[in-house]
């Protein structure tokens, strides 16, 4: 049967916006109708660039439009929960950028809109559906792997000053958050979705090269329920530019590493047994197919798969929620000093919340 196609409505114009455009564009079940944006100038440059596109002059005006179905979430981070349950009152599904909130609570009350109002709530987590990503995911599910004892991630990244000043609500506690909010946030996803639940972390973070108000270095060690431990390591600071972000999994029956830029590019897959299959993967499936936005593009044909025949989205709000669980303890303890148990009433985190509140 014929799917139809769903109009979209793309909240906040910015940098990662322009990668949904492009996906959006290429996919025929969606269609972008229109577009809001704070500045109405870059609203207008995108709708220039996609035929039949809108430009609706703020939130309320894309609830209220009864043609759209899809509302995407591009906007700094604070807001995303906030608008995102706007969005889902007003009957509409929400996609949302990571991460989906940046309090707990406000992650808890955007589910239960959703939920409230019979929508769907798809969380951009992109990088699980890498090529290398998915063979991963799939050893595992398998049993090949084992026990996984040991997992790692390294986010390795530049971001210069600049970067920071060019958006005012980057770099800070109220609205955005730092490395491992908002860089890593990715990539500790991907450590928990492939090692299961978090007994308890304990943290260390920095502002070592910045002027901002939030961690641009953080390392973490992760206690699992399986008995495994994870490490993360992350920063905005090295010199003098991205170095890598690579996923890394060691298990009683083999060893798999993903490094590139975004956990792209299979750099090892060794196994005590070995299969058929094992070298096609490192010749087939060891990078994604060309074009930067691959993974996003599976993304979004998960969300039409979902809407069309009721699936369950791959990246939903339970999902999303987990990992964002994991950081806010991270910050506790950062705050602390301390191991924190999961689960656990955050007192000193900050993320979310204006500075002068601590």
């Amino acid at each position: 049967m014929e799917r139809e196609v769903i109009p979209v409505a793309l909240i906040g114009c910015g940098k990662i916006a322009r990668k949904h455009v492009q996906v959006l564009r290429a996919i025929p079940n969606l269609k972008l109708s229109a577009v809001v944006d704070a500045d109405p100038k870059r609203a207008a440059a995108i709708a220039a660039e996609v035929e039949g596109a809108r430009v609706l002059p703020d939130l309320e005006a894309v609830c209220s439009d009864p043609e759209i179905r899809l509302g995407v979430v591009c906007t700094p981070s604070g807001l995303h929960a906030r608008q995102g349950m706007q969005l889902a009152r007003a009957g509409k599904h929400v996609v949302v950028e990571k991460p989906m909130a940046l309090r707990l609570d406000e992650a808890d009350r955007l589910i239960e809109a959703c939920d409230r109002a019979g929508v769907k709530l798809f969380v951009v987590k992109q990088n699980r559906y890498n090529a290398p990503v998915r063979k991963a995911r799939e050893a595992i599910e398998s049993g090949r792997m084992g026990r996984i004892f040991l997992g790692d991630v390294r986010v390795l990244w530049n971001r210069s000053q600049a970067y920071y000043d060019e958006e005012p609500w980057r770099g800070t506690w109220e609205m955005d958050g730092g490395v491992l909010t908002n860089q890593a946030s990715h990539h500790i996803d991907l450590l928990i979705w492939m090692m299961g639940d978090v007994e308890s972390v304990y943290a260390q973070g920095r502002t070592v090269m910045h002027q901002i108000e939030v961690e641009d270095l953080g390392a973490v060690l992760l206690k699992f329920r399986s008995g495994g431990l994870g490490i993360v390591e992350a920063s905005t600071s090295v010199q003098p530019k991205d170095l890598e972000g690579s996923l890394n999994l060691y298990g009683e029956g083999g060893t798999i590493e993903i490094g590139g830029f975004a956990a792209n590019e299979l750099k090892t897959w060794r196994f005590r047994e070995e299969t058929p299959e094992d070298e096609e993967i490192r010749r087939d499936h060891a990078r994604n197919p060309a074009g930067a936005t691959f993974a996003h593009h599976q993304f979004y044909l998960n969300v039409v798969e979902a809407l069309h025949d009721q699936r369950r989205a791959l990246i939903d709000g339970i999902q999303g929620r987990r990992s964002l669980e994991v950081i806010h303890a991270i910050y506790e303890s950062m705050e602390t000093g301390q191991e924190v148990q999961l689960r656990f009433e955050a007192r000193r985190c900050r993320l979310g919340a204006p500075l002068t509140q601590e």
